[in-house]
């Protein structure tokens, strides 16, 4: 049974034998002689005697006997009774399969927290760690349960050649050793055929990552099956969610619809992503694979769209890992990222990183996303998550090196010239703080000049410090302790008062438009414009409390994404020029939406009320310092529809006018800015200004209450 029933042994191995007979049959004798010449030959051996009634109830007892005779396999005696043996041990295990997999799936998860990961390891173990042999073996037992399927011939051919690993590691070591230390890697490569260390670093470290990436992909099938019910009324059919255009949801992933057009849309991969990584859901790797194949290529320029989807994405927290993994698997990365293979699998110098370069990077993003409230430009940051290691694996000091190379990408990914002098400097001084805090005297003028003079501004400042914190967390817990994080915060802070600029918000706007005269008579103008993927929309209005969120409502309702809003006051009238993410739209149909709002037709409050909340909450923060005009309230929260919708009526509900918004979405993001003033007065007094925001925060925190 075991590796010897598969007939797996590598140079080292023991031999897993057991020697069944039926009740009343004396086998003792018959033990002694198969025993002791084994033992004396000095061959390893883990053996057993036991009836077919004491192998189910073994089975029963211990899950890893149950795996073990999975694998059983005929060495002498009667045929017969082997036969018996391997069918009422396959019997056994898929009827009580539903039972057992919870248990088998915590006993895996055990073992990956005890030993690590195959692909990251410095002293990889390619038995036990997740990714190795033993996970291999766990999936054909995933199968054998007919609950799930794997890509089998992927299976087996990292599989087996694992196992020529395995052989090469004994041959090397002269022993039973499954673990390869660093000094056996070079005969270890030799023993495969390949060119030296690094290459048998990164052929043994690739096969444990695709086993995983098998293993992480069939257990999520598990639980999608454990999840239903047992027994299924009527025929099954595939069903489909719809998420996006081209994109549905089916059996807990994501995949294309009927609709898609790979070859016209070049956003579909990103977009796929991008939903099943906030989803944190598969991204099914047969459509990630088609999509690589068809998919029509992105300019350069990236799209605004592409953009932002992608930063989504690398924002999406947790439910990044297992995306990006697929990507890797499918080779659907270098089409997005050709510079990610200066990273792939590279082995940090430091020995306190606990993953690889490409891994850690990847870990850095999903600590990042949980701190794009504290920073203005969340699409900057993660991009720099993203990039600040990329100049790793030359001769060149990896920020220097990564600089260009990240201005580079930055600049065929869309951003404007400001958000790539961002990127590079974040890039490039993505190790300031850390090292400047923790080497040089705080109190000493000259330290904080240096990092003001390397930095710039407070924005800038913001962004390393996410930065910082997240490239830490992610390296290992100890790169972040409340030591070295006071050291940061502390000269982030001393920084922050010497640059004592603040962000800079944008003022109110002022140009005039043309008021028609159905606008004059009372009425409302609605025009549409295309605006390269979307269109911009403008609206010209009486002026009245609850405009704003009855317009937001508007677009919310309709599903239509609001990019970017501003709107002002002129004279008696209200404007506003909304950039939308949906083209073609008719401003009768919108007009008719709009109108729907108003006379209560529509129920914005019910249908835009917020869930249940998302990992992050929302902030809420009067600039008391922006402007002498008005109270100036910024707000950054998830990007949803309604956003806008809830500001604003939880706003109107207080009889607070909004003279001037400024909506922003960075990718996961939404970063708005609105200028309140009393109606027919001026900024809100201090307790009023303090009542507002606090009714926004609640109203995108949770239920919206209906406008009284």
């Amino acid at each position: 049974m075991g590796g010897y029933g598969r007939g797996e042994l590598a140079p080292y191995s023991d031999l897993d034998v057991v020697l069944v007979h039926d009740d009343g049959v004396d086998v003792g004798a018959v033990a002694q002689q198969l025993w002791y010449p084994l033992w004396d030959s000095g061959t390893k051996l883990d053996h057993s005697v036991r009836t077919m009634a004491e192998m189910v109830d073994a089975a029963d007892a211990d899950l890893k006997v149950a795996l073990g005779l999975l694998d059983v396999r005929h060495l002498a005696g009667d045929p017969g009774l082997t036969m018996r043996l391997r069918t009422t041990m396959l019997a056994h295990w898929r009827r009580g399969s539903r039972d057992r997999l919870p248990a088998l799936r915590e006993l895996v998860r055990a073992r990956h927290e005890t030993v690590g990961e195959l692909a990251h390891l410095s002293v990889p173990d390619v038995k036990e760690a997740e990714g190795g042999i033993r996970d291999a073996t766990v999936l054909k037992a995933l199968v054998a349960t007919w609950l799930v399927d794997v890509p089998h011939v992927e299976l087996e051919r990292s599989r087996l050649a694992l196992l020529d690993v395995r052989d090469a590691v004994h041959e090397a070591a002269g022993r039973g050793t499954d673990r390869i230390a660093p000094e056996l890697w070079s005969e270890v490569g030799d023993r495969l055929g390949l060119t030296d260390a690094r290459a048998a670093q990164v052929y043994v470290r690739e096969l444990g990552r695709r086993i995983a990436h098998l293993s992480h992909l069939t257990w999520r099938r598990v639980d999608a099956v454990l999840a239903e019910p047992a027994r299924l009324r009527g025929p099954r059919r595939p069903q489909l969610e719809p998420l996006a255009p081209g994109i549905a949801l089916s059996a807990g992933e994501v995949v294309l619809d009927a609709r898609a057009r790979p070859a016209d849309d070049p956003l579909l991969l990103l977009r796929a992503a991008a939903e099943a990584a906030e989803r944190d859901v598969v991204l099914a790797p047969a459509t990630a694979a088609r999509l690589t194949r068809e998919s029509a290529a992105l300019p350069h320029p990236w799209p605004t769209e592409a953009r932002r989807l992608l930063v989504r994405l690398l924002a999406s927290g947790r439910g990044l890992r297992a995306v990006w993994e697929t990507l890797e698997e499918t080779g659907a990365l270098p089409a997005l990222l050709p510079e990610w293979e200066r990273i792939r699998l590279l082995p940090h110098a430091s020995a306190i990183h606990r993953f690889t370069v490409d891994r850690h990077v990847v870990e850095t993003c999903v600590e990042a996303s949980a701190l794009i409230r504290h920073v203005a430009r969340p699409d900057v940051l993660m991009v720099a998550a993203l990039l600040h290691d990329i100049g790793k694996g030359g001769l060149t000091e990896h920020s220097v090196a990564g600089e260009p190379i990240a201005r580079e990408i930055a600049t065929r990914m869309g951003f404007d010239a400001d958000a790539v002098d961002l990127v590079a400097t974040l890039v490039r001084w993505h190790l300031l703080l850390a090292e400047t805090a923790t080497t040089r005297d705080p109190d000493d003028p000259a330290t904080v000049d240096l990092v003001a003079s390397r930095l710039g501004s407070v924005e800038a400042l913001d962004l390393l410090l996410a930065l910082t914190e997240a490239d830490a967390r992610a390296t290992a817990p100890k790169a972040w302790s409340s030591w070295r994080s006071g050291l940061v915060r502390d000269l982030a802070r001393r920084s922050r008062v010497a640059l004592d600029t603040g962000a800079a918000l944008p003022s109110i706007v002022t140009e005039d438009v043309e008021v028609p005269k159905a606008v004059r008579a009372g009425g409302i103008s609605l025009a549409a414009e295309p605006a390269g993927d979307g269109s911009r929309v403008t609206v010209v209005a009486p002026d009245r409390v609850g405009l704003l969120a009855d317009l937001a409502a508007t677009f919310a309702l309709a599903r239509i994404p609001v990019r970017a809003a501003r709107a002002w006051a002129q004279e008696q009238y209200a404007v506003s020029v909304w950039e939308v993410g949906e083209t073609g739209l008719d401003p009768a149909v919108l007009k008719q939406r709009y109108d729907g709002v108003v006379e209560g037709r529509l129920d914005a409050a019910r249908r835009l009320r917020p869930g249940d909340g998302g990992v992050l909450d929302p902030t809420v923060v009067v600039r008391p310092e922006a402007s002498d005009q008005a109270t100036v309230l910024e707000v950054r929260t998830a990007d949803r529809p309604g956003v806008v919708y809830l500001v604003c009526a939880a706003l109107a509900r207080l009889d607070v006018a909004v003279r001037s918004a400024h909506v922003d979405t960075l990718g996961p993001q939404a970063v708005d800015v609105f200028y309140l003033q009393e109606p027919g007065a001026g900024a809100l007094p201090d307790t009023r200004a303090a009542e507002a925001a606090h009714a926004v925060r609640a109203a995108l925190s949770g239920p919206a209450t209906p406008p009284g």
